[in-house]
């Protein structure tokens, strides 16, 4: 999942070698941060949360089919 979050952000902003991607697991599932440079948080938002809730749907049926419960945070 981690990968995955990693390769859509880094698609998406203009500075890709500052993304990083950290996965915590713990009982509840997994969460998976999202940290960008400053001046490409509206592209990985985009215009009210819509590319932010598209990156959330594709790993969330990815999680889905692998049977995890996975949440994706944006800082």
């Amino acid at each position: 999942m981690k990968e995955l979050v990693e390769t859509i952000a880094k698609a998406l902003v203009d500075s890709p070698d500052q993304v990083k991607v950290t996965e915590e697991v713990n009982e509840k599932g997994t969460l998976i941060t999202l940290s960008v440079a400053k001046e490409d948080i509206g592209k990985v938002i985009g215009k009210q949360g819509r590319v932010a809730n598209a990156i959330r749907s594709v790993v969330k049926a990815v999680a889905i089919k692998n049977g995890v419960h996975v949440i994706v945070d944006i800082e």
